[in-house]
């Protein structure tokens, strides 16, 4: 009995059955995976509001400084004190500098207390200023300056009360019987007296080359009083002209810019002084360098063979647009005879062959969109979608034809205004590393408050832009 109820029992296979709405969740999924995808794998498109500005351009250079320079060599050995001030100018036959042979001078001179001296309301102001401009233009990246400032500080000091010196060192050479001992210096022609050298005294600006603007190899020698020379070592130089020029590396970029300005106001930043420049270019091998000459201040700078200057050029304004706007974008040249302007509705239009029903050859009219119009070519562009390279255009009322081959490339912008990427023409008046401004208010181009695509490349011509 047990045997023929097992021989009854029947095993049923589970069958796996996809409803449709199984498979529509399914497809639903992989669309929803794709389109996440391509958002995260695409940059989103961002609106820009076009707005009136202009440039914040920075024009610093670090500039090297060329001048008439004549070092002068003492003819006697000695104890070198200056007469003349740093920067100061002196006359064929002014005393600059005496040389104590002995040595004696400066011990009689304390014994006397003849080196005592007061210095004047006056003197004391410079010697403020001096300081004041120092810790303006102090920069920790060229700390040698430092030790330069020093030593022009202590020959300041000497050089302040130099005519008490001077009355001083007369009474020495009567009272301590050193009348012979002590050598009066004049100088042979007239100047600016500096008391530093450098090696670049008779540097070429043409010469110039990027190894010289290296400031760790760059060593400036202070020429101090009190201290002992030998004949033949140099005690001060002589810049003989307020001619003077100062030359800088720059990039090619900037060159035919500059070249055109003819002179540029340059200002010095260590006194915020401003003087033009007259503008010329130098290049050695693939080297590239702003010259600037002027023809007055050079004493106000000759103590330095470096200075930190900038070019103050005039502001464009227009309109401020980023440079990740901007885009370049080839057209089909057609000639301005062939293009017609509707003015009542505002549109162009073309005569163009084109084909009817039968296949036959007849001339239509087509509505274009014209992008710029060049009045020296006398040409317009127009986009390359709307006519294709050999189409032939038709000139109403006349047998003459036009055929279509010649592209030109106008920069632009995608204005999204209308929800769509449309190409604008722009003009671009000045431009710096992150925005340049563009002519307003153009035929083609760009109105203030007009929305444009942050980033090119992220927009193609007529795509639906999603709010």
């Amino acid at each position: 009995m047990s045997n023929n109820n097992s021989d009854n029992i029947r095993r049923f296979t589970k069958s796996h059955n996809f409803g449709i709405g199984a498979v529509l969740f399914f497809l639903i999924l992989i669309y929803v995976i794709i389109v996440t995808f391509i958002y995260f794998s695409s940059d989103p498109i961002v609106r820009y509001e076009v707005v009136e500005g202009s440039l914040s351009t920075q024009n610093i250079y670090r500039a090297m400084a060329i001048r008439d320079e004549h070092v002068v060599e003492s003819p006697y050995s000695g104890y070198v004190n200056f007469l003349a001030r740093e920067g100061q100018k002196v006359a064929v036959g002014d005393i600059v500098y005496t040389v104590d042979e002995t040595g004696r001078l400066n011990e009689f001179l304390e014994s006397q207390s003849l080196l005592e001296n007061t210095l004047s309301d006056k003197e004391l102001d410079d010697f403020k200023n001096e300081i004041v401009d120092f810790a303006h233009s102090y920069d920790p990246l060229t700390y040698n300056e430092v030790y330069s400032f020093k030593y022009s500080l202590q020959n300041s000091v000497l050089k302040l009360a130099n005519s008490n010196f001077l009355e001083s060192l007369r009474a020495a050479q009567d009272e301590g019987g050193l009348s012979t001992a002590v050598k009066y210096c004049t100088s042979a022609n007239a100047g600016i007296v500096s008391y530093w050298t450098d090696g670049y005294e008779n540097v070429d600006p043409m010469a110039v080359t990027m190894d010289m603007f290296d400031e760790r190899d760059y060593e400036k020698n202070n020429i101090t009083a009190n201290e002992l020379r030998a004949a033949g070592d140099p005690v001060y130089k002589l810049s003989e002209s307020e001619d003077w020029c100062i030359v800088f590396p720059i990039k090619e970029s900037d060159a035919e810019s500059y070249l055109n300005e003819g002179y540029i106001l340059t200002r010095f930043l260590r006194n915020q002084y401003e003087s033009w420049g007259a503008v010329s270019i130098i290049r050695n091998g693939n080297d590239v360098f702003c010259r600037l000459d002027f023809n007055n201040s050079m004493s106000a700078f000759s103590g330095e063979r470096f200075l930190d200057v900038e070019l103050v050029l005039g502001d464009e304004r227009g309109l401020k647009v980023p440079n990740s706007s901007i885009i370049q974008k080839e057209f089909y040249l057609i000639n301005d005879n062939f293009v017609i302007h509707d003015t009542v509705n505002d549109i162009y239009y073309i005569m163009i062959t084109g084909y009817d029903e039968t296949g036959q050859a007849v001339t239509m009219r087509k509505e274009i969109s014209v992008y710029a119009h060049d009045d020296k070519l006398h040409v317009y562009y127009v986009d390359e979608t709307i006519i294709t390279a050999g189409d032939v255009l038709h000139l109403e009322n006349s047998q003459e034809v036009f055929v279509v081959k010649e592209r030109g490339t106008l920069t632009g912008v995608y204005n999204i205004n209308k929800g769509y990427a449309d190409f604008k023409e722009i003009t671009i008046l000045a431009q710096n590393d992150e925005y340049a401004i563009v002519k307003p208010n153009s035929t083609y181009g760009l109105r203030v408050y007009d929305y444009i695509a942050l980033k090119a490349d992220t927009v193609s011509d007529d795509q639906f832009i999603n709010e």
